[in-house]
This record gives structure tokens, C-alpha cells and sequence, in this order.
């Protein structure tokens, strides 16, 4: 399921096969808790990767230049900068620790020679600076070489400074902290088409903030009940549309989906559009509830549609349609069965993501095991896959991995009963423009590619 554009023919096709390409990460058995990868996201030429932890540092991956000397040969992702975005911090009012996590990454349109993109913890949000250096200026008048002042009366003659080429230097610097607006922990941050506003969504408001100003932002969505013992949902996700910039949608936790329209209302409290597919009386049990909150939700990239995921599929919904979703891909059925101990060991409320392929033709979300699905939308065939380093050869096909429920197991097949729910893919990212995808499991950061036969 790969192809020019960013999607196309399954694995399995005649034309394309993912291939393992490069794998970040330490092989350790033992995982610092810091190092797990917490958010993955290319940036809008998808030269550039980032990856947020749990230890609050960002590492950026660079794409290299296309060797021509060696045939098939595509640019590999190598470290660009590593920095450290948050810090733990302690909120004295509360007595509640902050943690120094990073809950997402969002990269802004490149205007310069330089990159920009927001992240943010639980309650701070951050706007980096991202920019080169591979010159130096030398011949200070007033100081030394080294750094040290002149004595003003001992200076003779006047020189002009000259640039001298030095080692390439990349810095990464904070231009702006937005802080002090969330109540409740960040769960989104989505910039806006007009690409100078971005929102910032946490379980009961979603705010809008203006890149230039840190310190005020407009309450746009909120949903807190004047007693909060009334409370029945919360925000789970929030994303601005692609292309109108008065248009955001944001998820619920009760599986439904609000589109807002920031023309009708400078406070979004009445949505202009509401997605909820009728529930099947005869399938509800004590996990509907659970299992029916949305943890992602994504519009494409022409806009048309939208992506949510909840825990156990993917569903897609065309704006105009709001009765029912167009499209819903079963990730992992065979869970069903095992709900029970899933929610005696808190995996129900893992929040999984997904992504859209560069054409739209595609769809991508992870699962237990390391395993990820990947979902055809044109020819309706999918595809489990396995994040290991066991098949960790260069140019090595992913081979379809298939899960059996019961009966007699067949060679290949992995028992559902056999399944590590202690490596999940919660993360995933998708090239805008070609066929790479990436995707974080546990402490680890896979990069694979279409294979061109």
C-alpha cells in the first residue's frame, strides 16, 4: 500500500512494497521512561522529522541529499538538532506536578531560511526557532579574539569586521511562550490556514492564540458545566481545516465530532455541523462508552473529508454527511473479545492516532504488538505490518503480519493471546508528498519506504 503521490497499491500489489529503511533509537531492553516517543511529525516539505519524548526534548531528523552514485538510493533521515523544549516544572497553587512530556509537535509553513514549529507539555506551549550558522564574524574593534575588551585608549586604528566560514552550527531557540491558559492538560495544538493563528485544545476549552502575542488568547470552545458533577464529556482532539481558516473541528469523548464556524460566533459554543453515527442497540455492553471516544481526528489534505479513530477502528467523514461516516476500516476486531482484561490493565484508554497518506488515497494507525494498519481507500485492501528489528536489513519488505482469533493457528499467524500490549504504536506519520512513513514504537523511530521493484 504505496505508490507515487503517497498511496496507492497494497502491500501485497504488484507495483509497490514497504521496505524497512533506518531505525533511531537505543536497542536497550530497558527503556528509560524519558525516552519514549511521545509525537511524530513531518514538516510540510517532509524534509525535516520531528520527534517530541517524554523526557521533554525535541530531536529534529534531517533528510540527505539523494546519493545519485547508487541505484533506488533516497535520502536518509540523520539527527539535525536535539534540544530540550520543557523542563518539569511544579504548579505551587495546585500542588500538582507538571510534566515535562511532549504531547505534540506542530511545524509552521517555512517563510525564510529558517524553520519554526510549536510544541507544548501539559499546560506551555513554545514556538522554536530552528536556524543554520556557517559563518563567524572576526576583527572586533572593541574586542579581543577571545572575547575579552579592548582598552579603548591602547585602539590605534579602526578595522572592519570580515565573515569567515566555521562548522555548520544549528540552534534552536525559544521566540515565544505561550502559558497560563489551560485549566486542564493540552491534548492539541493545530495551526491555522491563515498561518498566523494556531488553537490550543485541552479537555473543556479549546483557545486561539495569535503567533506574535504570548500573552492573552480568545476562548473560542468551552464546554465546562456550571457544576462540574454535571459533566458527561470532554475534548479528546481539535484540528483547524486545511484550507478556511474559520473552520475547526474537535472530538468528544462520547464518539461524536462538533465542526465549528468562527464566522457565525465569536464563541464557539454552537456548532455549526454534528457527527455521530447511530449506536447498534444490540452490540452495546458496559465498553461502549469507552471504546467509542475518539482519540484522533484529521482532516484530509484537500479538506473533503475527515479522519477519527476510536479504540477499536478508523473512520472517515465526508463534511457534507454528518448521519454516518463514509468509511469505517476495523483495526483490531479481535480485540473485542479480550475488552475485559484491557480495561483491568488501562490499555482501553490507550489514545491511538492515524494519518493520511500525501493523496489522500491511504490511511494509517497503529495497534498492539508493534503492529500498524494501513488502509487502501481506492481498492478497499489493507495491511497489518510489524515495526521490528528483526527484519532491520537495509531495503528488507515488511512482510503482512495476520492475527488468529481461535482455531487452528496457520504458519505465519500470531495468536491473539500472544500479543505484547506493552508495545503499541500510539504514533504514526505519513511523508506529505512521497512514500515514507514513520512510526514510533516505544523508545524507537522506524522509517519505512515504498520498495520500487
Amino acid at each position: 500500500m504505496a505508490g507515487a503521490g503517497g498511496g496507492g497499491c497494497p502491500a501485497g500489489g504488484n507495483d509497490f512494497q514497504w521496505c524497512f529503511s533506518q531505525v533511531k533509537g537505543a536497542v536497550d531492553e530497558d527503556v528509560a521512561e524519558a525516552d519514549i516517543i511521545s509525537t511524530v511529525e513531518f514538516n510540510y516539505s517532509g524534509d525535516l522529522l520531528a520527534t517530541g519524548d517524554k523526557g521533554g526534548r525535541v530531536v529534529i531528523f534531517q533528510r540527505e541529499q539523494e546519493n545519485k552514485g547508487r541505484a533506488h538510493s533516497r535520502g536518509e533521515y540523520n539527527v539535525y538538532s536535539t534540544f530540550q523544549s520543557h523542563e518539569p516544572e511544579f504548579d505551587y497553587l495546585k500542588s500538582l506536578e507538571i510534566e515535562e512530556k511532549i504531547n505534540k509537535i506542530r511545524w509552521l509553513p517555512q517563510q525564510n531560511a529558517a524553520h519554526f514549529l510549536l510544541s507544548t507539555n501539559d499546560k506551555t506551549i513554545k514556538l522554536w526557532k530552528i536556524s543554520e550558522r556557517d559563518k563567524r564574524a572576526e576583527g572586533y574593534n572593541l574586542k579581543d579574539e577571545d572575547g575579552r575588551l579592548r582598552d579603548p585608549f591602547r585602539i590605534t586604528a579602526l578595522r572592519v569586521p570580515i565573515l569567515k566560514p566555521m562548522d555548520l552550527m544549528v540552534e534552536a531557540s525559544p521566540r515565544r511562550i505561550f502559558a497560563n491558559a489551560h485549566t486542564y492538560h493540552i491534548n492539541s495544538i493545530s495551526v491555522n490556514s491563515d498561518h498566523e493563528t494556531y488553537l490550543s485544545a485541552d479537555d473543556l476549552r479549546i483557545n486561539l492564540w495569535h503567533l506574535e502575542i504570548t500573552d492573552r488568547s480568545f476562548n473560542i470552545v468551552d464546554i465546562k458545566p456550571a457544576n462540574m458533577e454535571e459533566l458527561t464529556e470532554v475534548i479528546t482532539a481539535a484540528e483547524f481545516h486545511p484550507h478556511q481558516c474559520n473552520v475547526l473541528v474537535y472530538s468528544s469523548s462520547k464518539g461524536t465530532i462538533r465542526l465549528c464556524d468562527m464566522r457565525s460566533s465569536a464563541l464557539c459554543d454552537r456548532h455549526a455541523k454534528f457527527f455521530e453515527e447511530p449506536e447498534d442497540p444490540s452490540s452495546r455492553s458496559f465498553f461502549s462508552e469507552i471504546i467509542s471516544s475518539i482519540s484522533d481526528v484529521k482532516f484530509s489534505h484537500n479538506g473533503r473529508y475527515m479522519m477519527t479513530r476510536d479504540y477499536l477502528s478508523v473512520k472517515v467523514w465526508d463534511l457534507n454527511m454528518e448521519g454516518r461516516p463514509v468509511e469505517t476500516h476495523q483495526v483490531h476486531e479481535y480485540l473485542r473479545s479480550k475488552l475485559c482484561s484491557l480495561y483491568e490493565n488501562d490499555c482501553i484508554f490507550d489514545k491511538f492516532e492515524c494519518c493520511w497518506n500525501g493523496s489522500d488515497s491511504a490511511i494509517m494507525t497503529g495497534s498492539y504488538n508493534n503492529f500498524f494498519r494501513m488502509f487502501d481507500r481506492n481498492t478497499r485492501r489493507d495491511v497489518t505490518l510489524e515495526a521490528s528489528r528483526e527484519n532491520s536489513k537495509p531495503r528488507a519488505s515488511l512482510k503482512p503480519r495476520k492475527v488468529c482469533t481461535g482455531g487452528k493457528r496457520k504458519k505465519d499467524e500470531i495468536s491473539v493471546d500472544s500479543l505484547d500490549f506493552n508495545k503499541k504504536i500510539l504514533h504514526t506519520a505519513w511523508h506529505p508528498m512521497e512514500s515514507i512513513i514513520a512510526v514510533a514504537a516505544t523508545n524507537n523511530l522506524y522509517i519505512f519506504q515504498d520498495k520500487i521493484n
